[in-house]
């Protein structure tokens, strides 16, 4: 056992992994999953909601979201998130993480409901109080980043802790999972029981007037899940680490953990005493900081940013690629709920066949292969796949070669998962001292999220048609999809070249990473030099 570690931690870090572990990975991932439904369905129903609110007389296309409109109702919980990452995980070490953490989940709870219900009739009415909900519950799923990786990792025993926290990220696969499934169920029991002709046949009478509560019921039942885990997260007690390192209460954090543990575990507040003299409280902003974390810092920032403009851009476009490809057939072919029903079913595809299976190839190899190794592989094929679909781009649009192009697609996906998109969640909740954890994580994350707006918002009018008059209804000429792929491949590259900035923390220890133990952590500062200086092989 290293000499200054409190034997709370240490118990913690060598136990075997037990049934706790597992109610743990439940109870932060119930969170995860409940973010990724609620942060996905809107993709699933944008299409509806055009047709129902922004439906022409005479047109010969089905009404769609006006571009300001499109771009508000998809973006703005990527907005509150944002803010959320930021305050909560501020909050979370300033008030330890389980107080904050059941204030998250309520806030979920309340907007995933409330968004689903409007005031008025009129289209401004409807998506103004629809966007005014989603800011609030991406506020609250953004708490849920910093908190719940927070929360895994200290949890966590050194030896599988990469697999634990990669778990708990990875229920964000069966989130988009079973928004795709229950959208599929609600619009074919819908279909069923009211049918209508397609748009080119009945424009007005394709969209029957009891479609309106579809787009409802698929966005209020993301309140679900959240709700039947508000119990289990209450009950949880507060993570030794927090309770020790920062809160400074041996008795409470050994008490907890005994309970948790099942073992006899002694307080030591002398130690704790101890350790808090020796120990420099060097804050965010402070040049110690600087030194030390710096460099890490700015590699989960900017990994995070870069991959999120990648991911997400390709999740906005995929409704067009699958129309592109034929999945979807055009939309004046069908009517209102055959169009949720496709879209679903395609996007519950992809899921089921690369996202799902790259989160969880992370969780099998992340404490095998390392968090570096796979996120530079990731970032590598991403950007190979990137480029294969952009530079023979006009190869893949021909009939014939759709299931190659679906195929290269579902590809780019499964590395970005079992790649950077699980490992940028996984390394700044364990690199950073316990005292700024959440609060550096939440800075990573919210880092991500803003690589999101820019891939959610830039490639939705970058990817547009070069000639104005086949682009989407109201947006500018664009770069055109090809162009858009290859900016997203340079991007890739970007990633892999910043994650040498990232340390491996890979069966060691939170305090190791962090130089919580160490007098004003000397050792530390001679292994993150070291770090900092490996040598990059040259290709």
């Amino acid at each position: 056992m290293a000499d200054g570690q409190l034997q709370v931690l240490n118990a913690l870090d060598v136990a075997k992994t037990q049934w706790y572990h597992f109610t743990a990975i439940i109870i932060a991932g119930m969170g995860f999953f409940t973010d990724a439904y609620d942060l996905f369905c809107i993709s699933l129903v944008t299409k509806l909601l055009g047709r129902i609110y922004y439906h022409i007389d005479g047109a010969e296309k089905p009404g769609t979201l006006p571009p300001n409109v499109s771009a508000a109702v998809n973006g703005v919980a990527f907005c509150g998130t944002l803010a959320g990452q930021l305050f909560f995980g501020w909050l979370g070490d300033k008030l330890g993480r389980k107080k904050v953490y059941g204030m998250t989940l309520m806030l979920m709870v309340i907007c995933s409901i409330a968004s689903g219900l409007s005031f008025g009739h009129t289209p401004k009415s409807v998506m103004a109080t629809l966007c005014f909900f989603r800011f609030w519950l991406g506020f609250g799923i953004g708490g849920d980043y910093p908190l719940s990786a927070t929360i895994m990792s200290e949890y966590a025993n050194k030896k599988t802790r990469g697999a634990f926290i990669a778990a708990v990220f990875a229920m964000q696969g069966f989130g988009i999972l079973a928004g795709g499934i229950f959208a599929i169920i609600i619009s074919s029991a819908f279909k069923a029981r009211f049918d209508a002709p397609p748009y080119e046949v009945d424009a007005l009478g394709s969209t029957v007037p009891q479609a309106d509560y579809v787009w409802r019921i698929i966005l209020m039942v993301g309140a679900l899940p959240a709700a039947l885990t508000y119990y289990w997260r209450m009950k949880m007690p507060e993570t030794a680490r927090y309770t020790a390192l920062v809160a400074k209460n041996a008795k409470q954090a050994a008490s907890d953990m005994s309970k948790v543990l099942q073992m006899d575990i002694e307080a030591e507040p002398q130690k704790i005493e101890q350790l808090d003299r020796e120990r420099s409280k060097f804050g965010l902003f402070s040049k110690e900081f600087a030194k030390r974390h710096g460099f890490h810092l700015l590699g989960t920032t900017t990994t995070w940013f870069l991959l999120d403009i990648a991911f997400y851009s390709q999740n906005l476009f995929q409704k067009d690629i699958f129309s592109a490809i034929g999945w979807i057939p055009a939309a004046k072919t069908m009517n209102a709920l055959d169009e949720v029903f496709r879209i679903a079913r395609a996007q519950t595809l992809i899921a089921l066949c690369s996202t799902v299976p790259g989160y969880w190839f992370t969780v099998a190899f992340i404490d095998k292969m390392g968090r570096f190794s796979i996120q530079l592989m990731g970032f590598f094929f991403m950007t190979v796949f990137m480029f294969a679909l952009a530079i023979p781009y006009d190869h893949w649009t021909h009939k014939d070669n759709r299931i190659g192009f679906v195929v290269m697609y579902s590809l780019t996906f499964f590395f970005a998962n079992f790649g950077p998109n699980a490992t940028t969640f996984v390394v700044p909740a364990e690199i950073f001292p316990a005292r700024l954890r959440s609060t550096c994580h939440g800075i990573s994350a919210a880092s991500g999220k803003l690589g999101a707006i820019v891939g959610a918002f830039g490639f939705l009018y970058l990817a547009q048609n070069k000639d104005k008059a086949k682009a989407d209804a109201g947006y500018p000429a664009g770069i055109g999809v090809k162009n858009s792929l290859l900016v997203l491949g340079a991007i890739n590259a970007l990633g892999f070249l910043f994650t040498f900035l990232v340390p491996e923390s890979k069966g060691k220890s939170l305090e190791e990473m962090s130089g919580e133990n160490e007098d004003n952590g000397a050792e530390v500062e001679a292994e993150l030099s070291s770090h900092n200086h490996r040598t990059v092989p040259v290709a």
